[in-house]
C-alpha cells in the first residue's frame, strides 16, 4: 500500500491533495477511546451542549458553503450547481438534527389494568445506543457523512467514520466545523483505511451500531459479520421504476424525469432509470427524453455551466459502456447517447424497450442512462417493475386520483412519489430501502432514533 492516499480528481486526474492512511492501530485507538466514552455515564454531551454545538456547526458550514461546494464537486466529480444544493441541505440538515434532540422523547407505560399492575407506574426514555461506526459513500461526499455522523452526534453518541476513499476531504471538512463548535475530538474521529481494517471495525463487540451507505453486496456482507447485539441501518441501491399512465401530463414529467435519471451523471441510489410509458404516449415520452438528454453540457464539474460531470472512476464508465452495448445487442434501441466522451464521461443516454434479462433492466445503472418501456396494462407494468431484488424510492404519474393510489399501494418501494422523479427527497423525510435496497430507515431523525433505544422505569408505590 502507497504510504498516502492520492485523492484525484474524477474528471481529469488531476491530484488533488494526499492523506495519510490509518491502520489497526489507529483503528484501535479511536475504538477504545470511543469506547471509554460510553462507560461513564457522567461523560455524556449534555442535551444543551450537543444542541449548541450542532447550531454553530451549521452556521460554520454555511459560511463556508461555497467552498465547501467546489471542493465536493472537484473531489466527486457532482457538477457544481447541483454541490451547492448539497451545501444547502447540509446546512439544513444539521440545522434539523438540533431541532430534532427534543423529539428524542419516551412514552407513558399504562399500568393500574390488571391486579398484578396495581400500584405502578411506568414509562420510557431515550439513551445513547453507545459507539457508532459511520462508511459512507462518494456520491454526496457533504451530506452523506452530515447523515450519518450527526445524528449520532445528535443522539450523543460517540462516532467513528470511514468516510468513500475517493472522496474523504468533504469529510474532513464537515468533522472540522464540528470541533470549531465545541465538539471534543474524541466524540467524532475519522479512519481513513483499506476494507481490511474497516472490516475490523464493522465486526468489534464494541460497536453498538453501524451505519453504512453503500454497495448491496458490501453492505450484506458486513452485516453478516456483525459482533452479537449491533445494530445496524444499511442504504443500498435500487433501479427505480416509473409509471406513466395513458393521461399522465407528459410536458410536466419529461423535465422531471431527465433531472432525476441524469442528476449526478446517474449516481443516485434512486436515480429514474425505468421508465414504464402507456403505449399511446411512449413515443412522446422516449423522444422528449432524447431531446432534453441531448441538450444537457456534460464535462467538467467544476465549471458552473456543467449539467452532467463524469462518473467516480474510469472503470465505471467502461462498465456503465458495456451494459449498453449488451441492451442494444440484444434489440434495444439507442435513442441518443450510448457511447463514451473521453476517458471519464459517459454521454447521457435513452434506451427504448431494452429486453427485461439485461443488466440495464435488472440492476442498478448507476449511470446516466434511463431505459424506457412501452406498456398496454398499467397492473402488468407494476408487475415488471416489481420483478427485481431492488425495491426504494418509484413515482407515478397519472391525473387520476384512484390511479395514483392502486399504483402506490401496488409498487415495491418504501416511498412512492405521485407526479414527480424518484430522486426527490428532502432531509427530514424518513429514507429507506426494502429487499436487497437496504435495512433500517435513514434522514435526520429517524436515524437519530436508530441510535438511541427505550429504557423503560417502573415505580412500585402505594401513593400511585
Amino acid at each position: 500500500m502507497p504510504d498516502k492516499l492520492k485523492i484525484l480528481s474524477p474528471f481529469d486526474g488531476h491530484l488533488i491533495s494526499e492523506i495519510e492512511w490509518d491502520d489497526a492501530q489507529k483503528l484501535e485507538h479511536a475504538l477504545a477511546t470511543a469506547h471509554l466514552l460510553t462507560q461513564n455515564p457522567d461523560r455524556t454531551l449534555a442535551v444543551p451542549q450537543r444542541i449548541e454545538i450542532l447550531e454553530r456547526a451549521a452556521k460554520l458550514v454555511e459560511d463556508q458553503a461555497e467552498k465547501f461546494a467546489r471542493q465536493a464537486a472537484e473531489e466527486g466529480g457532482k457538477p457544481l450547481i447541483d454541490s451547492r444544493v448539497e451545501l444547502d441541505r447540509a446546512v439544513q440538515g444539521i440545522r434539523e438534527a438540533a431541532q430534532s434532540i427534543s423529539r428524542l422523547t419516551g412514552r407513558e407505560i399504562p399500568m393500574n389494568l390488571t391486579a398484578s399492575s396495581m400500584n405502578r407506574m411506568a414509562y420510557t426514555r431515550r439513551e445513547p445506543i453507545g459507539v457508532v461506526a459511520a462508511v459512507s459513500a462518494f456520491n454526496h461526499p457533504f451530506n452523506l457523512i452530515v447523515h450519518q455522523v450527526v445524528p449520532a452526534v445528535a443522539a450523543g453518541c460517540p462516532v467513528i467514520v470511514k468516510p468513500a476513499l475517493t472522496t474523504p476531504l468533504s469529510c474532513f471538512s464537515l468533522v472540522n466545523c464540528l470541533y470549531e463548535a465545541g465538539l471534543p475530538e474524541e466524540w467524532c474521529q475519522i479512519l481513513v483505511c483499506d476494507n481490511a481494517v474497516a472490516e475490523q471495525l464493522v465486526t468489534d463487540p464494541r460497536l453498538a451500531f453501524f451505519s453504512f451507505i453503500g454497495s448491496a453486496n458490501v453492505g450484506w456482507h458486513l452485516r453478516s459479520k456483525l459482533a452479537p447485539g449491533t445494530r445496524c441501518a444499511l442504504e443500498h441501491g435500487g433501479a427505480a421504476p416509473v409509471i406513466m399512465d395513458e393521461d399522465a401530463d407528459v410536458k410536466d414529467a419529461l423535465p422531471l424525469l431527465a433531472k432525476g435519471g441524469f442528476y449526478h451523471a446517474g449516481q443516485v441510489c434512486v436515480s429514474v432509470q425505468r421508465v414504464f410509458a402507456h403505449e399511446s404516449i411512449v413515443d412522446a415520452v422516449a423522444g422528449g427524453l432524447t431531446d432534453l438528454a441531448g441538450k444537457l453540457v456534460v464535462g467538467d464539474p467544476t465549471d458552473a455551466a456543467t449539467e452532467v460531470g463524469p462518473l467516480i472512476l474510469e472503470r465505471e464508465v467502461d462498465r456503465v459502456a458495456e451494459w449498453v452495448e449488451e441492451a442494444r445487442d440484444a434489440g434495444a434501441k439507442v435513442l441518443t447517447g450510448g457511447k463514451k466522451i473521453g476517458r471519464t464521461c459517459y454521454a447521457p443516454t435513452v434506451l427504448l424497450n431494452p429486453p427485461e434479462a439485461v443488466k440495464v433492466s435488472r440492476e442498478e445503472i448507476f449511470g446516466p442512462v434511463i431505459c424506457v418501456y412501452a406498456f398496454k396494462d398499467r397492473l402488468d407494468a407494476i408487475d415488471r417493475a416489481n420483478q427485481i431484488p431492488y425495491s426504494f424510492q418509484a413515482a407515478v404519474f397519472t391525473r387520476n386520483i384512484d390511479t395514483a393510489l392502486d399504483t402506490a399501494k401496488r409498487l415495491h418501494a418504501a416511498t412512492v412519489m405521485v407526479n414527480d422523479h424518484t430522486a426527490f427527497r428532502v432531509d427530514w423525510m424518513p429514507f429507506a430501502g426494502r429487499k436487497a435496497s437496504g435495512l433500517g430507515v435513514g434522514g435526520i431523525l429517524p436515524a437519530m432514533l436508530e441510535m438511541t433505544e427505550e429504557k423503560m422505569i417502573v415505580f412500585r408505590s402505594s401513593q400511585i
